[in-house]
């Protein structure tokens, strides 16, 4: 039997990155840190916050989202969305992760057929 801390600790590091595709996913329409929790958690990917607010400020700083000011409202906003350059890069990903994923599914049923 695997130890539950094991099967966390592995499932962050999985999860590490595809939060940043998701992140850059989802921001191809403006949003704020909040609701993107919100949002990333309604599809599955459960991310803390003090891991997402740095995310951010680290995807902002490399040109992959801009950012801006909404103070429409009574409380100010800042609200990000996707450069150019992090469309093209969470294409790319999107694309490596698929085919990760692919192959893990082709691994996965070849070694059942064997064990079988």
């Amino acid at each position: 039997m695997v130890d539950a801390e094991l099967i966390t600790s592995h499932s962050q590091e999985v999860r590490r990155g595809s939060v940043v595709v998701a992140s850059l996913l989802m921001l191809r329409t403006p949003g704020y840190g909040y609701g993107l929790l919100e949002a990333l958690a309604g599809a599955g990917i459960a991310v803390d916050a003090n891991t997402l607010y740095p995310l951010l400020r680290r995807l902002e700083k490399q040109g992959l989202l801009v950012s801006e000011w909404n103070t429409d409202e009574s409380r100010p906003r800042k609200f990000y969305r996707v450069s150019e350059s992090g469309e093209k890069l969470a294409a790319t990903l999107l694309d490596e992760w698929t085919a990760i994923g692919k192959s893990l599914q082709t691994m996965e049923s070849a070694t059942q057929k064997g064990t079988s």
